[in-house]
C-alpha cells in the first residue's frame, strides 16, 4: 500500500457507532486501514449513538467487531495504537456538548488544523435531524459527511433530504455512499473497458443485443421488516445499488478518470434513462415473509424486483437492460452480463453449436471477467461448444492489497476524492423515473425460497433472451 495516498489528519466521527453497521464494516475496515498504513500520521476516531459508553467500553465493543467480522486481527502493537485513538461521546439534537467537547480535545491532541469527517451510520428517520444537530452546534464548516442509502424514498422525500443537508453542507461536502461503487471489481469494469481497445469498439447497440445487472441474494430480511416493509427490494437494492453500477457501464468515455469527468458521464446516462415502464416490472414476494415479525398479514411489499430499463441515447438505444435482485432467491451471486449479438451461422449445420456469446463480470469481491464464446468441438463432426477464457482477481492480483467496499469508500471520503459517490442531482433523477412505479406498482407475486422469482413472470420479462442464472454454473475458489 506504500504507493497509495494517504489523507491528512483527521478526526472521524461515527454515528450509530454501536449499531450493526459499525460493527461489521465501518470499525473493522478503519482498523484495517489502519494497519496497512493508510490512515493519516495522527487521527482520533470518536464514536456516538443513543447508548452512553465509556471511552473504554467503546474500545471493547470496537475489538469484539474486529475480531469477529476484520479481516485484519486486533493484535499486537497495531492494535494498541488504534485504540488508542477511539473515544466515545453521546449527542442528541438537544445536547452535543459532550460531542463538540470530544472533537475539540481530538483536534487538539492532534494539532494543526486536521480534517473533520462525520459518517452517519443512522436510520434513514435519523438523517435530517443529524445533519441539523451538526449544523446548530457549529461542527459543519471545513467538514465532509458521509450519508449512507437510501437517500430518500421518492422523489419528494429525496429533494426534502438533499434540502435539508444543503442548508447545513455544501454539496462539495456531501458523500452519498454505496459501496458497490467501491469494490474493486466495480472499479476494474473501467479499466476493463477504457484501458483495452480489444473491448471499447464493441461496447454498443452495434455489438451487444442486452445487459443484465444480477444481484440475488440467499439472505432473508433478517429481522428487519420495520426497515423492508416501508422499502422492499427496488428501493434497497435497484435505485440505490443496481442503477449506479448500470450508470459505470451505460457511461461515455471520461476525458479524465477523476470525480467531475466520471460524475458528468454517469449524469448523462441517468439524464436518458427512459422513465420505468410498468408492464416490464415483476415484483415477487417470497413464500412466508408475512409470517416475518413485524410483517402485515396483507403485505404487499416486494422481497425481489426484476426490471427492464432503456437507455435513450446513440450508444444504447435499443439494448434492453435487466436488473434483478431479492431475498431468498436461489443464490447469492453479483453478475454483469453483457451479450453479443448472434452472427450469421448458416455455414454450420443446424444443431451444430450451444451456447451464447456473453462476456460476464462477476462483481463480487474478489471479482472475475469470464468472456464466452463458440469453438469447435474435438471430433470428426463439425460441432459448435461452448468455451470460455477467465481472468479471475484472486488469481493474478494479491488479494491482500484489495480494499473492501466501505474501506475504499472511507478513504476516499478522507481523501475529498468525489468519483465513487452520487451526486444530490442524479439521486434525485433516479426517484424521478422510478415514479410511474411508485405511483402505481403492479401487485407483488408469490415465489418459493430458493427459486429465481415468481414463474413464468421473471422468465417471460426477458424473453427472448434467458437470465445468466440460474443457467450459469457455480463460481470457482
Amino acid at each position: 500500500m506504500s504507493g497509495s495516498a494517504r489523507p491528512e489528519n483527521h478526526v472521524v466521527v461515527l454515528f450509530g457507532a454501536t449499531g450493526d453497521l459499525a460493527a461489521r464494516k465501518l470499525l473493522p475496515g478503519l482498523f484495517h486501514l489502519a494497519a496497512v498504513g493508510l490512515l493519516p500520521d495522527r487521527y482520533r476516531i470518536i464514536g456516538s449513538s443513543r447508548r452512553t459508553l465509556s471511552d473504554e467500553q467503546f474500545r471493547d465493543l470496537a475489538r469484539e467487531a474486529v475480531e469477529r467480522f476484520g479481516t485484519s486481527k486486533p493484535n499486537g502493537e497495531t492494535w494498541e495504537t488504534f485504540q488508542q485513538t477511539l473515544s466515545f461521546a453521546g449527542a442528541s439534537p438537544d445536547d452535543t456538548t459532550a460531542l463538540v467537547a470530544a472533537i475539540e480535545r481530538a483536534e487538539k491532541e492532534i494539532g494543526g488544523a486536521p480534517g473533520r469527517l462525520f459518517h452517519l451510520a443512522v436510520p434513514p428517520a435519523a438523517f435530517e435531524p443529524t445533519v441539523t444537530m451538526l449544523g446548530a452546534a457549529g461542527l459543519a464548516p471545513g467538514s465532509r459527511v458521509i450519508i449512507e442509502k437510501p437517500f430518500g424514498t421518492d422523489l419528494e422525500s429525496a429533494r426534502a433530504l438533499n434540502d435539508t443537508v444543503h442548508a447545513v453542507f455544501d454539496e462539495s461536502q456531501v458523500f452519498r455512499i454505496d459501496h458497490f461503487l467501491g469494490k474493486e471489481s466495480v472499479d476494474n469494469i473501467l479499466a476493463f473497458r477504457f484501458a483495452n481497445g480489444l473491448f471499447e469498439p464493441v461496447w454498443n447497440r452495434n455489438h451487444i443485443s442486452y445487459v443484465q445487472i444480477d444481484v440475488p441474494e440467499t439472505l432473508s430480511i433478517e429481522g428487519r421488516a420495520g426497515f423492508y416493509e416501508h422499502t422492499g427490494a427496488y428501493r434497497d437494492m435497484i435505485v440505490t445499488h443496481l442503477l449506479q453500477v448500470l450508470g459505470f457501464l451505460a457511461m461515455e468515455p471520461p476525458t479524465a478518470l477523476d470525480a467531475r469527468h466520471l460524475r458528468e458521464e454517469t449524469a448523462k446516462v441517468f439524464d436518458a434513462l427512459r422513465p420505468i415502464d410498468v408492464q416490464h416490472v415483476v415484483r415477487g414476494q417470497y413464500t412466508g415473509y408475512r409470517d416475518e415479525d413485524g410483517v402485515a398479514a396483507d403485505s404487499q411489499t416486494e422481497t425481489m424486483a426484476a426490471v427492464r430499463v432503456e437507455i435513450d441515447n446513440w450508444r444504447w438505444s435499443g439494448v434492453p437492460f435487466f436488473l434483478r435482485s431479492g431475498k431468498k432467491l436461489g443464490a447469492s451471486r453479483q453478475l454483469v452480463t453483457l451479450g453479443f449479438h448472434e452472427p450469421p451461422l448458416r455455414m454450420f449445420p443446424a444443431g451444430a453449436r450451444d451456447g451464447r456469446n456473453e462476456l460476464v463480470i462477476d462483481f463480487a469481491d474478489p471479482g472475475s471477467i469470464t468472456v464466452e464464446f463458440l469453438a469447435k468441438e474435438p471430433g470428426a463432426q463439425l460441432r459448435l461448444g461452448a468455451a470460455g477464457m477467465v481472468f479471475r482477481y484472486a488469481d493474478s492480483f494479491c488479494a491482500a492489497h484489495s480494499l473492501e467496499g466501505y474501506e475504499r469508500l472511507i478513504l476516499d471520503a478522507m481523501l475529498g476524492d468525489e468519483s465513487l459517490f452520487t451526486q444530490a442531482a442524479a439521486v434525485e433523477r433516479l426517484w424521478e423515473i422510478s415514479g410511474p412505479l411508485l405511483d402505481d406498482p403492479p401487485p407483488v407475486q408469490p415465489y418459493e425460497p430458493g427459486t429465481w422469482g415468481p414463474q413464468p413472470a421473471v422468465d417471460q420479462l426477458i424473453t427472448p433472451f434467458r437470465w445468466r442464472l440460474p443457467h450459469a454454473g457455480p463460481p470457482r475458489d
